[in-house]
């Protein structure tokens, strides 16, 4: 076999893109995951491009209309719905250790209202100083260390770890001054 067999034979050809066919894609892709209708419109947009980079004749444009209409149609029928994927993210966010500052910034990027993340984390049960001790848990430091001598030699490394986490100084500090396990 020839180098340019070779070649074609491992790129993959795409799907011709209909609006029926992006609709299976995205009800493929929501029986698989909630999401927000900025990512859900962003992985249509990806199937667009593909699509349109090996078929330079295609009309994107007009493609990008159909997954306008089809994510406005999701929404209407309650398919994807921001507030509910914004609720469910806190809560695992929050069960995971995850700061404040950390969970809105994340939101922000799945494309979610900064008021309606707002809203949604104030509606949860929070307190900072049990998530910084479970991210301290889950990374072994402060009152996590292995032994004494470990926790004074890092207590700097520990301290950044938090605060890049998104603690605030103080909560960093009482995470690292604790001796009891919380």
């Amino acid at each position: 076999m020839g180098a340019e067999n070779k070649v074609a034979a491992k790129r993959k050809v795409v799907k011709k893109i209909t609006p029926q066919r992006l609709r299976n894609i995205a009800l493929y892709y929501l029986k698989r995951f909630e999401t927000s209708a900025k990512n859900l419109r962003d992985v249509l947009c990806r199937r667009v491009d593909k699509y349109a980079y090996q078929n330079k004749e295609f009309d994107k444009k007009e493609a990008y209309g159909w997954v306008d209409d089809l994510v406005e149609d999701f929404i209407r029928l309650k398919y994807v719905d921001d507030a509910r994927f914004a609720e469910i993210k806190v809560r695992g966010y929050l069960a995971a250790g995850k700061s404040p500052r950390y969970i809105l910034g994340k939101l922000k990027e799945k494309g979610i209202d900064d008021m309606v993340a707002e809203e949604v984390l104030q509606q949860q049960e929070y307190d900072p100083l049990a998530s910084a001790m479970k991210l301290a848990k889950k990374k072994k430091i402060g009152p996590f260390s292995p032994s004494e001598e470990i926790r004074r030699e890092r207590r700097s490394k520990d301290l950044a770890v938090l605060l890049r986490a998104g603690f605030d100084y103080d909560i960093a500090l009482r995470v690292l001054e604790t001796d009891a396990e919380i």
